[in-house]
């Protein structure tokens, strides 16, 4: 979630604007030494906090693009600042220059700037009357409906295959790149258009195309239209077998569906009791019978090499390795994740064959009242390697430090975890969700 858009509809700054980290009452000196890595942020949205990225005590940002405005400025702080060796981040102090790894996707905020050219009849033709025909076709209520004018005042809409083939380009150029940041948002109005005033009065220091303080319009990205563009971006990672980060806010199903949509064919195979017990009692078999038939190798023309073992019990069969693309992403985070432990409970079934992470922000799920004994909740029912922190903070420097403790400390709290090896814990758990380094 980009942090310059969460303001209340009558334009006044939100909690997640002026809310500030907390300095722990914990004696601890907390071991930024050991490697701390924010899942989730916008610090792009921010351009001048960009420079103060190399004097962070977090080891590595992991940056989201969300918008027309903002997929080359992720690219450039790459180029600057980017992770080009594993290596360099997994081991030793953060260098100055390794500091980034960029994600490049289209948030669902501003998925009613795409239409999808691959449709049979595409929702806009190019033309005026096409666009007002595109946004009365994805957007609800109708804009026609409302405001005639409305439609007139959005942006042109640009082809959902223009913008894969751009972000393809982009994530082939930075190879450790992540797609993101994608989704569903079932919540979020789009704001109102932008007037004369707005320009006039427009902060300078603030990437263009955020909602800067306009009010909110009544009208919604219906759930079709923001599922087409998700799923497009999905497929992109599945094939060139990138993580992705992905928003959800009140569609956790919706968002579910579309996921598994992407593995619907590929699920690994859960075995039952009854093929456990089996396994099992071949493998009794295979070893009490191991070595009697030695003298008998030469004579039968058999290899003198053993025998292949049994597949070991367990609730999942081994999967073949990757020979090539795949139709879903190979491991996703659910960023500031609000679902229910139910959800989670579906992520993490044995025959779901991407790996899946959920991370968790002080600004998102522990800012609002009430908020946070849901996420306690989840938190306590995910395993140990499941988890991230991020800080969803649209601005570089100590403010996202502060956040980054403060979620670190939370986290560890709630799992019981000693602050160094919640840490570790957490910094192991990053580098499998970017770079597939399972650790034992």
């Amino acid at each position: 979630m980009c942090q310059q858009h969460t303001a209340d509809d009558d334009g006044a700054a939100s909690m997640h604007e002026t809310r500030k980290p907390v300095e722990s009452p914990d004696t601890d000196p907390f071991p930024w030494e050991l490697g701390v890595y924010d899942a989730h942020c916008h610090p792009t949205d921010t351009l001048a906090s960009i420079a103060s990225i190399p004097d962070m005590h977090a080891r590595v940002l992991t940056v989201m693009s969300t918008r027309r405005q903002d997929q080359d400025l992720v690219a450039e702080v790459a180029d600057k600042y980017g992770v080009k060796d594993i290596g360099a981040v997994t081991s030793g102090p953060a260098a100055r220059t390794a500091r980034i790894v960029p994600s490049f996707g289209w948030h669902p905020w501003f998925s009613h700037q795409l239409y999808d050219d691959t449709a049979p009849v595409p929702s806009y033709d190019g033309t005026p009357e096409g666009k007002r025909a595109h946004y009365d076709a994805i957007l609800q209520p109708k804009p026609s409906a409302k405001d005639p004018a409305f439609s007139d005042g959005l942006p042109e809409p640009r082809p959902l295959s223009e913008f894969v083939r751009e972000t393809r380009a982009r994530l082939e150029a930075h190879p450790f790149a992540l797609v993101g940041e994608v989704g569903v948002d079932k919540a979020f109005r789009i704001p109102q258009n932008l007037t004369t005033d707005h320009e006039a009065n427009r902060d300078d220091t603030l990437t263009p195309g955020g909602r800067e303080g306009r009010l909110l319009s009544p009208h919604r990205v219906s759930m079709a239209h923001q599922t087409t563009i998700l799923a497009a971006q999905l497929r992109l990672a599945g094939e060139l077998g990138r993580p992705v980060s992905c928003h959800g806010v009140q569609a956790h199903g919706v968002l579910y569906d579309a996921i598994a949509q992407t593995w619907r064919g590929h699920e690994k195979e859960v075995l039952s009791r009854r093929e456990k017990n089996q396994i099992a009692k071949n493998a009794e078999n295979f070893s009490s019978s191991d070595g009697s038939d030695d003298d008998d190798d030469d004579d039968e023309g058999r290899s003198n090499k053993a025998p292949p073992k049994p597949r070991q019990a367990g609730s999942v069969s081994p999967t073949p390795r990757q020979l090539g693309p795949k139709p879903f992403p190979p491991r996703i985070c659910l960023h500031s994740y609000s679902g229910s432990v139910d959800f989670v409970k579906q992520y993490m079934h044995p025959s779901v064959p991407a790996k899946v992470f959920c991370s968790f922000s002080i600004v998102v799920n522990w800012g609002q009242s009430g908020a946070g004994d849901k996420s306690d909740e989840v938190i306590r029912a995910l395993p140990d390697d499941r988890i991230l922190v991020e800080s969803d903070l649209h601005t570089a420097g100590e403010d996202m430090d502060g956040f980054l403790e403060e979620g670190v400390r939370k986290i560890c709290e709630i799992k019981g975890w000693e602050l160094r090896q919640g840490v570790a814990q957490l910094g192991k758990n990053w580098q499998d969700f970017v770079f597939g380094i399972e650790h034992e």
